[in-house]
């Protein structure tokens, strides 16, 4: 390790490797740290992600593709079943990942792109000087590190130290994430073509429980419930019965926990000298709580911006504003229209879930787009969806009356 590059990277998850490997890419001399000692482990995600997505970053390679799905099952709480084909179900439907080997993967590609890696490496604090970032204080096998760089990338997770370091305000209401739990079973007659969902606020307050095919009769069963919501419930039990209903043979091999932010963006992202990526930035999607592609995407314009700004020899929070702009441009509106439909769909009693799924019986889902599932909801639950009713203003050419209020 040197003490000086002109980019350290925080954290190796996707986003961070994604920002690694570009800048490396792009000839900048690169840093990437992880503070624990395997990258992609422990793995807290449900591992889905929609398959087009992913080809933008990196060649699917089925050393770390479990499961190649068809599309989703979604199950409202009287039983009543809506079937999506892969291509509109979502981001996270297409395929189910082996984190730990993907992640891994990434990292190496970004170690092959010119990064350095280092694992078991945690960052202590931030150099500042003259109101800028210039680099991280390092700790690594006991010993202490003073590292200097022109840009310092944030990718450490949604429990990230390094924005607030910087000045940032990353703080989230407990109430305002998912609480998740999720179960890696094994067990016959799972289905792997498609990815299940489960909603009802008795099973999963203001939330929902996954499953998750992972080949050779293995699954990720899991559940996400809101934070406002939860009460007295517990993740991992509301979890467990579930699984003693509906899948009462299942062995449980492996256990995870975690929380995910639903709230939304924070309000920036940026400072002089540094820029935040990922779960670090509240990148996740408000609805699934997934992050991966987000994530990546955000990482790889972090990238860019880093060259870019580092070439012209100006790294201030004027230049590195192209990535605030340029993220929220496209992952940023995404989570504000996730938030929107979150938002609503969080106030709907099983009786309003049992409803939208009623309406949908009817519905050819092999050849819609997402929005037109939205809009098809729209149509027959206008008094239930009105507040959703601004995403379909500038997008449906069919006729709406939205003067409905009654």
């Amino acid at each position: 390790m040197k003490d000086s590059y002109d980019v350290v990277v925080v954290g190796a998850g996707p986003a961070g490797s994604i920002a690694a490997r570009t800048a490396a890419q792009k000839g900048l001399d690169v840093l990437l740290i992880e503070k624990r000692q395997e990258i992609g482990d422990p793995v807290r995600c449900g591992e889905g992600v929609k398959k087009m997505s992913i080809r933008r970053h990196i060649e699917p390679d089925y050393r770390w593709i479990c499961a190649d799905v068809k599309g989703s099952r979604i199950f409202s709480p009287n039983g009543t079943k809506v079937e999506m084909s892969e291509s509109i179900s979502g981001g996270e439907v297409g395929y189910v990942l082996e984190r730990k080997v993907f992640d891994r993967a990434l990292a190496y590609e970004a170690a092959m792109a010119g990064a350095e890696i280092n694992v078991k490496t945690r960052a202590t604090g931030l150099v500042i000087e003259d109101g800028f970032v210039r680099g991280v204080n390092l700790m690594h096998l006991g010993d202490e590190y003073k590292i200097r760089s022109k840009i310092v990338i944030g990718a450490d997770g949604v429990e990230s130290k390094v924005g607030r370091w910087a000045g940032i305000d990353t703080s989230i209401h407990l109430s305002d994430i998912e609480t998740c739990a999720q179960f890696l079973v094994i067990g016959e007659n799972i289905d792997q073509d498609y990815c299940h969902f489960y909603l009802g606020n008795k099973i999963a307050p203001a939330g929902y429980i996954w499953v998750f095919p992972k080949g050779k009769n293995q699954a990720n069963v899991g559940i996400g419930i809101l934070g406002s919501k939860s009460g007295k419930y517990r993740a991992v039990t509301l979890l467990s019965d579930f699984l003693k209903e509906h899948m009462p043979d299942a062995k449980i091999i492996e256990m995870v926990v975690g929380g995910v932010p639903v709230k939304g963006t924070i309000e920036k992202t940026i400072a002089n000298g540094l820029m935040l990526v990922g779960d670090a930035a509240r990148q996740s999607d408000p609805i699934t709580g997934g992050g991966i592609i987000n994530s990546m995407d955000a990482g790889k314009i972090a990238g860019e911006v880093a060259a870019k700004a580092i070439s012209a020899g100006d790294v201030s929070i004027n230049a590195l504003n192209d990535y605030e702009k340029r993220w929220r441009a496209t992952i940023g509106r995404e989570i504000d229209n996730s938030l929107m439909v979150k938002n609503t769909f969080v106030k709907f009693t099983d009786e309003d879930l049992n409803s939208l799924a009623y309406s949908l019986k009817d519905v050819n889902f092999t050849s819609m787009s997402l929005m037109d599932l939205l809009y098809a909801l729209f149509k027959a639950n206008k008094k239930l969806l009105w507040d959703l009713r601004y995403l379909f203003k500038d997008v449906v050419k069919n006729e709406i009356d939205f003067s409905y209020r009654s």
